[in-house]
């Protein structure tokens, strides 16, 4: 614990038998839950996992109880809101829990089914909160990240500055110097791409999974909708601007070459990636500023879509009079222009007007 706050760490692991035990004596001793997901590996990554349960130790979680007393004739949404957190488990990958002590500081959940990344991470996170854990970290099984900066992540949870906490290695001075320039580009990419959806205009390296989430924001999203494989981080930031959570990032240093074997391909995760920040992006125009509350730029971005697309036509005809050599007509050149021009400025009020919006979730 630190400061009376519990903490707890999901690793999710496939196929990390070599680096996995590492991983686990390297967590410092405040952590109170190691939270290994055996994401259905077909080496031995669960049963070294499992020879650390007496090695990790044991600490007792200190009984919660989260809600406030209420009269009997108040307490039905309570209620519903316990049967919706019991009925999710439906939700969730099937899987093994294997904890041998109710104490022991070391849980080893093994799904029957590889599911992903993300869906790895979602049944970790599930436990932490069914648990009601205070801050939540989630970190690779490859080693890739070092334990020692998990301090630095769960401060400002722990001290109410931020609803959650993200690692940046963009921010490490070392980083032009060890991340492979192709995934520092696809990560620059997909960064980009991500403020646009995600509305953290301030974010940056957003395909890392080092991060903490307070309990508040573990609660504010639904675990089991969470993207199940390598977009789950985009995925995450998204649901969470949607639930109005405060982001905080802190420098983490960029770890390579340390004995990991990554099964990413960039070009086969950029596509499906993409897809799901464009569909992500009117989610969270549509709930978070038509459902939740109206904003003018929920009408100024799909009026900006409308005039551009209707912008289209008008310049493909325009192009196939150059290449033809025929002499434009002036009325088809004012439309394409007026259509053009209108839906770009539109386009950057209402962008502009989303930054603006969002200021107050991102804290430095």
């Amino acid at each position: 614990m630190i400061e009376n706050k519990t903490i707890a760490v999901v690793i999710p692991a496939y196929n990390e038998e070599k680096q996995i035990g590492f991983v686990i004596e390297t967590i410092p001793e405040f952590v109170d839950r190691i939270i290994v997901v055996n994401d259905c590996s077909t080496d031995n990554t669960r049963d070294i996992a499992e020879s650390y349960f007496q090695k990790a130790g044991s600490i007792k979680l200190p009984e919660k109880n989260l809600q406030k007393p209420v009269h009997e004739k108040y307490k039905r949404a309570h209620e519903i809101l316990n049967e919706i957190n019991q009925k999710e488990t439906a939700y969730f990958p099937e899987s093994v829990v294997n904890h041998p002590s109710p104490d022991g500081k070391l849980v080893v959940i093994s799904l029957k089914k590889n599911g992903g990344v993300g869906s790895a991470v979602s049944v970790g996170y599930k436990w932490a909160k069914d648990n009601h854990i205070d801050c939540t970290v989630s970190m690779d099984g490859d080693g890739q990240m070092d334990p020692s900066e998990i301090e630095n992540l769960c401060m400002p949870v722990i001290n109410n500055e931020a609803d959650w906490v993200k690692g940046n290695r963009f921010a490490h001075s070392s980083a032009p110097f060890l991340i492979p320039r192709k995934r520092f580009l696809g990560n620059a990419v997909l960064s980009i791409l991500t403020k646009i959806a995600s509305g953290y205009w301030e974010v940056s390296d957003t395909q890392t999974g080092y991060t903490a989430l307070s309990y508040k924001a573990l609660s504010s999203i639904k675990l089991y909708k969470l993207y199940k494989r390598y977009g789950m981080p985009n995925d995450r930031i998204i649901k969470l601007n949607i639930a109005g959570c405060t982001l905080k990032e802190v420098p983490v240093k960029p770890v390579y070459d340390i004995g990991e074997k990554s099964t990413m391909k960039i070009r086969k995760v950029v596509r499906p990636i993409a897809w799901l920040l464009f569909r992500s992006f009117f989610k969270r125009i549509w709930t978070r500023y038509l459902y939740k509350s109206f904003h003018p730029l929920f009408i100024l971005y799909h009026f900006s879509f409308i005039l551009l697309l209707l912008a289209i036509p008008y310049g493909i005809k325009i192009l196939w009079y150059v290449f033809e050599g025929l002499k434009s007509n002036p009325v088809t050149v004012m439309a394409f222009v007026f259509l053009f021009i209108s839906g770009f400025q539109s386009l950057m009020f209402a962008m502009w007007m989303d930054m603006q919006d969002n200021k107050r979730l991102y804290k430095d």
